[in-house]
């Protein structure tokens, strides 16, 4: 005989199954939400902090374009600037043909050369220099302050200067200057000259010239210009009221 299986009741099956509540005890009505979005079953996702990318800002334009403006007319203000004092000397050039003065010593003249027992020497110089402007349209003002000296070797001998005048177009002017010095402890100098001139027969000097000008172009003063002369003689001796005569003589400077 076959015997029938009995399935068991669903509603007594259902009944002997645990249940879980849908909402949890001990909660009122208004707390009973949809039990999806209830926090018991729905927990809060942690926020999860996101890294901060800083945003680099490319370097503006605008800066670089006025530093460049900038440079490109500081350059151009100079160009035209060494423009225009090039053509201003070049004018000036073309109009007065500016030409350098020229000087000469042509007389040398010693009044006293002398040693005394105090091992003092000395000295006193009659120079005669000849100055020459050989400009045309140019005038030389010869100011105060000058300074000529006379020296052998590394000891100056005598100093004086030159007097205050204004030098024409084309004029030569003939100066007489007197120098006159003090040497103390003089006597190794004096023996120093001797043998030079038992050597050598001769004697180099050395007249140095500090002199401040101003240049006259046309009727306008320029300027104030200061220059530097150097003139090397040989003479054949150094004595008082002895004919010293000139071997040799030759300018530097200016």
């Amino acid at each position: 005989m076959m015997t029938d299986r009995i399935h068991p009741d669903s509603e007594l099956e259902a009944q002997t199954k645990p249940t879980i509540p849908l909402y949890p005890r001990n909660t009122s009505k208004s707390d009973r939400r949809d039990p999806l979005q209830h926090k018991y079953f729905n927990p809060p996702v942690p926020k999860r902090p996101f890294p901060v990318r800083h945003s680099y800002d490319p370097p503006k334009k605008k800066r670089r374009s006025c530093c460049c403006r900038f440079l490109c007319c500081t350059i151009s203000i100079l160009l035209i600037l060494i423009i225009a004092i090039s053509i201003s000397i070049g004018t000036i050039y073309l109009v007065f043909r500016p030409k350098l003065p020229k000087y000469s010593v042509d007389r040398l003249g010693i009044t006293q050369f002398n040693l005394t027992e105090n091992n003092n020497l000395f000295v006193t110089f009659d120079v005669t220099v000849t100055a020459r402007n050989p400009n045309k349209k140019i005038g030389i003002y010869y100011l105060n302050g000058s300074h000529i000296s006379a020296w052998y070797k590394e000891t100056e001998l005598c100093q004086g200067s030159l007097p205050k005048f204004y030098q024409g177009h084309r004029n030569t002017t003939v100066l007489n200057l007197p120098l006159t010095g003090q040497t103390q402890d003089a006597t190794g100098l004096v023996n120093t000259l001797q043998q030079q001139i038992e050597e050598a027969g001769n004697i180099p000097l050395d007249i140095k010239v500090n002199q401040s000008v101003r240049v006259k172009l046309g009727k306008l003063k320029i300027f104030r210009v200061k220059f530097h002369v150097r003139c090397r003689l040989v003479v054949n001796s150094l004595g008082a009221d002895n004919d010293i005569s000139i071997s040799n003589s030759s300018f530097t400077g200016l």
